[in-house]
């Protein structure tokens, strides 16, 4: 039995009539739409309510897609925020996706394509939700279970771990921290764009066998693409992360390119 996926979805776009036809094919998905004319405007919906997912305009002639972004995740960094614009930009795509972004689209939007990406994220958001909920009541049952321990063999001491053995994800240098979703490499923690951790995640699994450009995109973020657009949508995630673990982005030593294919990550 599979369940509905819902959520409230705010939309920010200055071009009223691109802002009108995503509101009515969200709402045929059974979707919950607010709307917002300017990144103002949407700043202060999300002050007033509480939203599953925004879609996010990169041009607005009063404050850019980039500015509302970084106030969305000074704010609520958990929020999902999906930037769309009518000019390919590679450098914004990638400043989009170092500031947080969850994905990138670019314009005309297809219907079907909004409602899968819409799905797919709002499910992801759902599972993350409840298995918070869940870690939280292990974590409250094992507490209540040591204190029961105690306090009828106070002289003896517990040797359960804390965390389960699969919370950790380490390949040479680098260590993933499921739970935290946080990266660290040579024993330094970096901070990486949710959706970038999911690649380096998927990369990492796969280790050191290559990974071809549309198995990353559906395993990092649960939706199919073609070849083209598979390979684009990658090429910003690798950078982000040669950005965080490369000596010399130019020569990589960890994630390699293999052409024409897909990527592949190498452990000292």
């Amino acid at each position: 039995m599979t369940t509905s996926v819902t959520g409230h979805i705010l939309i920010v776009d200055d071009e009223a009539s691109l802002r009108h036809t995503l509101a009515r094919i969200l709402q045929r998905a059974n979707f919950e739409v607010t709307t917002a004319a300017s990144g103002e405007e949407g700043l202060s919906l999300l002050g007033q309510h509480s939203f599953d997912l925004v879609y996010l305009d990169i041009r607005m002639p009063d404050m850019s897609g980039m500015e509302v972004l970084k106030r969305i995740q000074a704010a609520l960094p958990e929020l999902p925020v999906v930037l769309f614009t009518a000019q390919p930009d590679l450098h914004s795509a990638l400043e989009a996706l170092r500031q947080g972004a969850t994905d990138y689209l670019l314009k005309p939007l297809q219907p079907g394509d909004i409602i899968q990406r819409t799905q797919t994220i709002l499910a992801r958001q759902e599972r993350e939700r409840r298995k918070r909920q869940i870690r939280a009541q292990i974590e409250s049952l094992e507490a209540e279970l040591k204190s029961l321990e105690n306090a009828e063999a106070p002289q003896t001491q517990a040797a359960t771990p804390e965390n389960g053995a699969d919370r950790f994800l380490t390949r040479g240098k680098i260590t993933l921290d499921l739970l935290a979703r946080r990266l660290t490499f040579d024993s330094q923690n970096i901070n990486l764009p949710p959706a970038t951790f999911d690649y380096l995640l998927v990369l990492l699994r796969h280790a050191p066998n290559v990974v071809d450009y549309r198995t990353l995109v559906t395993e990092a973020q649960g939706y199919e693409v073609e070849f083209r657009e598979a390979q684009e949508l990658v090429k910003w995630h690798i950078h982000q992360i040669r950005q965080a673990i490369e000596p010399d982005e130019r020569s990589p030593r960890y994630l390699l390119n293999v052409r024409g294919t897909g990527y592949r990550f190498v452990a000292d």
